[in-house]
């Protein structure tokens, strides 16, 4: 069966025509019948949010079970990886994750994406996933690149105990909560371990680099796989 027939089982196990329950998932009318391959990651959080039980991993890939056992899910092995819960931070939750990001409480109530890590990108480790806001990171001239509005940031915590040694910018770039920029994802081009100064670059040529300092930033994540909706 497809995702499409995954889900009209679903919404008739809850005795729901497919137009009520498109109505329960706050989608419009025939996003069901619509649907090719894949559902938007929106969707996926509001069925997680809403109905429990329901099993995302058996709604995505067809294993398992349709409704879940009490057992909570943390990283399940299957063929591809690793499938990892992981709250998301969307472009409207920025502002309260600046001050809750230290309360579990608060990590708690956010809503959480499955996401599929493979054994090289370590599954073990804080991961958190965060919405692109704004154009600073799309680049003209390396357009593949580009991070666009709306992307998923699948992002790991970069431990402190790391920052006064030279951080690998090269490889990553980064997601940065810094306390007075907010919650920023940018590319990292330079690190002076010496006095924990580091200057940001913007893919779009239109923004500035800038200097910041480590110790007036809060979290610092490598940017580890970006989640697009196929549609762009």
């Amino acid at each position: 069966m497809s995702v499409k027939d995954r889900l009209k089982e679903f919404a008739n196990s809850l005795n729901l025509t497919i137009s009520s329950f498109e109505k329960e998932i706050k989608a419009s009318n025939g996003y069901i019948n619509n649907i090719s391959k894949s559902i938007s990651l929106d969707k996926i959080s509001t069925l997680k949010n809403k109905y429990p039980n329901l099993d995302i991993e058996w709604l995505l890939t067809g294993e398992g079970e349709m409704i879940k056992s009490e057992k909570k899910h943390e990283a399940i092995p299957i063929t591809a990886g690793i499938v990892k819960y992981v709250p998301l931070v969307s472009q409207y939750a920025k502002a309260g994750y600046l001050s809750g990001f230290a309360d579990e409480s608060y990590m708690e109530t956010l809503p959480t994406v499955p996401v599929i890590l493979t054994q090289d990108q370590e599954p073990k480790g804080e991961y958190v996933c965060f919405e692109v806001s704004g154009d600073s990171m799309i680049s003209e001239d390396n357009p593949e690149e580009s991070l666009f509005d709306g992307d998923i940031l699948v992002c790991r915590n970069v431990n402190k105990d790391y920052w006064a040694s030279k951080l690998h910018y090269t490889k990553w770039d980064f997601v940065i909560v810094d306390q007075e920029e907010g919650v920023i994802v940018k590319r990292i081009i330079d690190h002076n371990p010496d006095n924990g100064e580091i200057i940001i670059h913007s893919l779009n040529p239109m923004f500035e680099n800038k200097l910041l300092n480590l110790s007036h930033i809060d979290k610092l994540f490598n940017v580890v796989k970006v989640i697009r909706d196929r549609k762009r």
